[in-house]
């Protein structure tokens, strides 16, 4: 397998916002995952931008607010293209593999697996809707991480799919 990073992030004391940290717990125990890099964050940190660099490809898990809860979204990330070398209080994907490329001179191909969460209140538990949804999460992520294949982006609820090749 290819020089893969994982990194999953969210508050996994929000409900569903904890689904990436869920998604990399059950990626651990995969044969697959034994030699790569899972990490898990609250939110995206200055510091990832060095990891990232020494990856050829990175997956990035989260959740998202939106209208169907336990759809999964799956889109290619591009590094932010005005991206000034300073770091805000937010972070996106982009803006991490802005700064790999800038600091350390490599940006590796990133993809960003997103679920849309029913519930973000203080609970420790995700909402059956997503729960529903982490089979298929961990399944498209396994596809992602194998070396030659380049996933579709989608939006997709359990038993309804909607493709777009980039």
């Amino acid at each position: 397998m290819k020089s893969l990073l994982i990194i999953a992030y969210g508050n996994p004391l929000r409900g569903d916002d904890g689904v990436g940290w869920q998604a990399a717990e059950l990626l651990i125990h995969k044969q697959w995952a034994e030699e790569v890099p899972i990490l898990t964050r609250h939110q995206l940190t200055p510091e990832l931008a060095e990891r990232i660099s020494e990856a050829s490809r990175v997956i990035f898990v989260d959740a998202h607010a939106g209208i169907s809860p336990g759809e999964i979204q799956t889109r290619r990330i591009i590094p932010d293209a005005e991206f000034s070398g300073a770091f805000t209080h937010h972070l996106t994907p982009e803006s991490l593999l802005a700064a790999a490329r800038e600091f350390y001179g490599r940006c590796p191909e990133a993809w960003l697996f997103s679920v849309t969460g029913g519930s973000f209140a203080l609970q420790e538990t995700l909402s059956p809707a997503v729960s529903a949804s982490l089979p298929h999460l961990l399944n498209e992520i396994e596809q992602c991480a194998s070396a030659d294949s380049k996933p579709m982006t989608q939006s997709r609820n359990v038993g309804k799919v909607n493709h777009a090749r980039i």
